[in-house]
């Protein structure tokens, strides 16, 4: 089954509906003021770039880059439906995410991701794509549920 990626603008209701069920699975497990993970309207603001993956015309997963700086970005909105995980979605689209920032000359690609159990699988797959825990960077602060990591490029 072939994985499509493709630039997303969020006008579709399967990729609106994933961005809300990320936020609802978001306050699920963390405390609403430790949730970073953007709404429609941020996600759609000037200097994100939001992408979708589909395997035979369904919805499998979602992810984003926040421009932070000429030659910083953000790694925002990883989400893979359900139905998918464990397949490669997620590494497909963050492999996208990072080849993107390198054609865009982006030197450095930062996350916040959580620092709990439910978020262990995402912190894997950040590790062992190069990924490493860093200190908060702007516009975060130190918080206990936050995990923070960076990746040179």
């Amino acid at each position: 089954m072939p994985l499509i990626i493709r630039p997303d603008d969020l006008s579709g209701d399967e990729t609106r509906d994933l961005v809300a069920a990320h936020l609802a699975g978001m306050l699920e497990n963390t405390p609403v003021e430790s949730v970073h993970a953007l709404d429609i309207d941020l996600l759609t603001a000037e200097g994100v770039t939001v992408w979708s993956a589909w395997v035979d015309d369904e919805l499998a997963g979602i992810g984003a880059c926040k421009d932070l700086t000429a030659d910083r970005a953000e790694v925002k909105s990883m989400r893979v439906v359900d139905r998918f995980l464990g397949q490669g979605i997620g590494r497909a689209l963050l492999r996208h995410i990072v080849d993107d920032a390198r054609e865009r000359d982006i030197r450095s690609l930062w996350l916040e991701t959580g620092s709990t159990d439910n978020f262990l699988a995402a912190r894997r797959l950040y590790a062992s794509e190069g990924f490493v825990e860093c200190p908060p960077f702007p516009p975060y602060a130190a918080d206990p549920l936050s995990t923070f990591m960076t990746r040179q490029l």
